[in-house]
């Protein structure tokens, strides 16, 4: 695990949170990198009001998947409901990261809290799933990307017990990149609802679901690729 740099303070909620998240990456170090260092402020600016509020952390994570719930409801109404899908689905992202940036600022991370997480986020990804589903994608398609998405996170999770440290591989279907095929299911649905509107055929022979369905066939490639990098990685990393 990296400790503070330069003339970071120690004692800083942000730096413990760099080198908790670095403890669970294989040691890389989030300062190094701009997103991901913004990413660890973020949450703690949004965990701050909470801490001094006394909200638990374990409340934020079940908020987060009632959050995650309501993204496939609202991208089925019509008008402008879909805009507030997207919004659901990056508010479930950074309530995702609040809680455990919560349980740092607050000391209140639990065994039990270890077990929630990891279970909220399995059905935050599954109902973020259920967006391509409702918005046409074939049942079977969203299906196989589901269950991908469950195997690897599994394969993960047992390595982690079996000895593995950090999470294997960082692979090109970790949380961000299900996130960004949720909105862009929502935002392809608006557009497509708009050219409608306007009268414009922007692809005449593919409507709606087709789009969404082909989004499903890219999340499904990378699904697919996730977990078998992740599974090279695992068994390189593992003796026996």
């Amino acid at each position: 695990m990296s400790g503070p740099v330069g003339g970071a303070d120690p004692s800083d909620p942000s730096e413990r949170a760099y080198d908790l998240w670095a403890g669970l990456h294989e040691g890389v170090d989030p300062r190094g990198s701009v997103w991901v260092a913004g990413w660890v402020r973020l949450v703690h600016r949004c965990a701050r009001p909470l801490a001094g509020r006394g909200v638990r952390p374990d409340t934020v994570t079940l908020v987060g998947v009632l959050v995650a719930g309501t993204a496939p409801v609202l991208a089925t109404l019509p008008a402008g409901w879909p805009l507030l899908a997207v919004v659901a689905v990056l508010a479930a992202a950074v309530l995702d990261g609040v809680d455990g940036a919560l349980a740092a600022r607050t000391g209140r991370a639990t065994a039990w809290g270890r077990v929630l997480d990891p279970l909220a986020d399995r059905c935050s990804d599954v109902l973020l799933l259920l967006v391509l589903l409702v918005l046409g994608a074939p049942w079977w398609l969203v299906g196989l990307v589901v269950v991908a998405t469950l195997l690897l996170e599994s394969v993960r999770a047992h390595a982690q017990v079996a000895g593995l440290h950090g999470p294997g591989a960082i692979t090109v279907w970790e949380r961000p990149a299900r996130v960004i095929v949720a909105v862009l299911a929502v935002l392809m649905h608006l557009a497509e609802l708009a050219a409608r509107g306007l009268g414009v055929a922007v692809l005449p022979r593919v409507d709606g679901p087709g789009l969404v369905t082909a989004l499903a066939v890219v999340a499904a490639l990378l699904a697919g690729a996730g977990l078998v990098s992740l599974v090279v990685a695992v068994r390189r990393a593992l003796p026996g």
